[in-house]
């Protein structure tokens, strides 16, 4: 007996949530206009709006940064917790799935969601920023800054990073695979509210989801189209500015829209296996033609330090380092943990969509553990590269006041190598199929949550998804570009951070009534088998039960039956037995139901022996 047979089946749920391709209105109308608002006001008015912007960061900066900081670590904690605990053998979807793709399949998809724009933009310009301008109050020589400047960036890109994606992508796959529910956000909090996920508080939940996904889905589009124009620029082809920044985007979105309308859209199937390919191309011949020794070792020590590290890093917000700590905390580390919550929805529905049939433990290993290892090295190889050439090499990367462009830093970088012009095309390219898988893909998890968890949404739902979060970006990067682009992620996270705590109660809540109920269906095939165990002859369970409550009681009242000199009758007894089912429940539902006819039964018996006693005192004396 398992824990999946003590529940209902899933087709005998009642009242069972369905999705349609059409929208949801009362997540799609909300935070569609929110959105739109937004971005309007910051294409009219972009001084205002960069304003408004800046202004909101410092309160956020200032009231709550250390609450990103714990948080982070909290999901850190979390996310461990679960997959060491009793938990951990809890399997995504029914108890006789097996997991849907292979573990090397799996690993790859895994892979595949922790890259993106994202590392692209910084796997050069972070460990060199680091390295140049590091955190205030941190000093040291340049080898120790250098390795300070490892340790911080994988901090960033680290166990943090994932754990916030295990929270969401865990409960999501729980809801889908086990519980069969809709891919929706607001499943994942139906063991903690109830009906009411149905309702307006569900639909406050997905509106939160649905604009941190659109920031955070812009935030990533607005850095690559900073990156896209700087290698313009590097290659002769067009100046980096606004003009060319919205034309790369026009183009690239066009395409993706194209795509989306015409059904090539199993072409970006095609489309990411190239960009994997080409990423790795890229780590593989910069590992080759760079100081490979240096950068496994690199790789190696890095990994020491930042584990010796880890709890220090982990809770360190500048608290003495004054205005400077607090805008390098905005630019980095809150950032960062903004950033990752608002893209949990997105990468949370990706990984629990190919994770079905997994355990806890799998999913939380698999998912904290392998894209973390290789962003690691993702790192070590792109960021060593830049600061072994500034140690020991030509240098050129950082500028004299100690600054480093992060649009431009890979590409100063490949322009020193050998075939620099050929690599920096390629990694034009490398940049433009991740903007436009980010894109498509973000469009899909997008609609998905407005349409209210539908598989397949309809393409012109996913088309103005597209286009929303690319005039988002468009709007971001016309009021202040990078800063401007973090601020946002920062502020859209704020509010889902509130719902991704929810989740983690709603997690332990459904986990613990699981448990609980394999726990008594494994007690009760115990004792159905303890005969077999012992070599005992054990009678049947109708006969040997009871302990029963309602059995117990049944026998208690036959004996005052029998001391008054009366006696149930044959009839009421074999009604008994038979409609309080005094015997082994099949599931727990039934259980249930035996406890609720309890009351009722004992009345019966109670007036049975009520009947008994006035005969045998209306009885005329001898």
């Amino acid at each position: 007996m398992t824990a999946e047979s003590t529940l209902p089946a899933e087709a005998e749920l009642p009242d069972r949530p369905t999705a349609t391709r059409m929208l949801a209105p009362w997540v799609f109308w909300p935070a569609a206009g929110l959105i739109i608002a937004i971005t309007a006001f910051s294409i009219i008015a972009p001084d205002l709006a960069n304003a408004v912007f800046n202004s909101l960061q410092s309160s956020v900066i200032n009231s709550f940064s250390w609450y990103y900081v714990l948080i982070a670590a909290f999901f850190v904690a979390f996310a461990l917790y679960l997959g060491f605990s009793r938990y951990g053998d809890i399997k995504l979807g029914k108890d006789d799935d097996e997991p849907e793709f292979s573990m090397i399949a799996w690993i790859s998809f895994l892979f595949a969601a922790g890259m993106g724009i994202g590392l692209v933009f910084y796997g050069v310009a972070e460990p060199l920023s680091h390295f140049s301008n590091p955190r205030p109050g941190v000093t040291g020589t340049e080898i120790e800054l250098a390795q300070q400047a490892m340790s911080q960036t994988f901090l960033h890109w680290g166990v943090h990073a994932w754990a916030i994606y295990v929270v969401v992508g865990l409960a999501l796959a729980y809801a889908i695979h086990r519980r069969g529910r809709p891919i929706s956000i607001r499943w994942t909090l139906e063991p903690l509210l109830g009906k009411r996920v149905r309702g307006g508080w569900g639909n406050l939940i997905d509106v939160i989801a649905l604009v941190g996904t659109v920031f955070g889905v812009a935030t990533s589009l607005g850095l690559g189209v900073l990156q896209i124009s700087a290698g313009l620029e590097k290659t002769g082809i067009a100046e980096s500015n606004l003009t060319t920044q919205i034309a790369v985007i026009v183009v690239i979105v066009g395409f993706t829209i194209m795509s989306l309308v015409s059904g090539i859209g199993r072409g970006m199937k095609w489309l990411s296996t190239t960009n994997l390919l080409l990423a790795a191309a890229l780590l593989i011949f910069l590992l080759i033609v760079g100081p490979t020794a240096f950068l496994f070792r690199d790789f190696v020590q890095s990994m020491g330090n930042y584990l010796q590290g880890f709890i220090g890093l982990s809770f360190n917000v500048s608290a003495y380092a004054g205005e400077a700590g607090e805008q390098w905390q905005a630019g980095w580390t809150t950032f960062y943990w903004g950033w990752w919550m608002s893209w949990a929805p997105f990468v949370g529905v990706f990984i629990a969509r190919v994770s079905k049939g997994r355990t806890v433990r799998e999913f939380v290993g698999g998912v904290m553990l392998v894209p973390t290892v290789l962003t690691f090295l993702w790192f070590s190889v792109l960021g060593g590269n830049a600061i072994y050439r500034e140690l020991y090499g030509q240098g050129g990367l950082v500028a004299a006041d100690g600054s480093v462009d992060a649009d431009s830093a890979l590409f100063d970088l490949l322009a020193g190598l050998p075939a620099g012009t050929a690599l920096t095309f390629g990694a034009i390219l490398l940049i433009g199929i991740f903007f436009v898988t980010s894109a498509d893909s973000g469009a899909l998890v997008m609609s998905m949550i407005a349409t209210g968890g539908s598989a397949e949404p309809l393409k012109r739902i996913r088309v103005f998804f597209a286009l929303l979060a690319s005039f988002l970006a468009i709007a971001l990067l016309v009021t202040g570009g990078l800063q401007t682009l973090q601020t946002a992620a920062i502020l859209s996270a704020l509010p889902f951070s509130v719902v991704m705590l929810m989740i983690c109660a709603a997690t332990i809540t459904a986990f613990s009534r699981e448990r609980r109920a394999y726990e008594r269906a494994q007690r009760a095939q115990f004792v159905d088998q303890i005969g077999t165990f012992y070599g005992l002859e054990v009678e049947e369970p109708l006969l040997r039960e009871t302990v029963h409550p309602l059995r117990a009681a049944l026998d208690r009242l036959r004996k005052k039956a029998a001391k008054n000199g009366g006696g149930l009758s044959q009839v009421t007894e074999d009604a008994i037995l038979a409609d309080t089912g005094l015997r082994s429940p099949d599931n727990i539902a039934q259980a249930d139901a035996i406890v609720e006819d309890e009351v009722e039964t004992l009345q019966a018996l109670q007036a049975e022996l009520q009947a008994n006693q006035k005969r045998e005192r209306d009885k005329p004396s001898e």
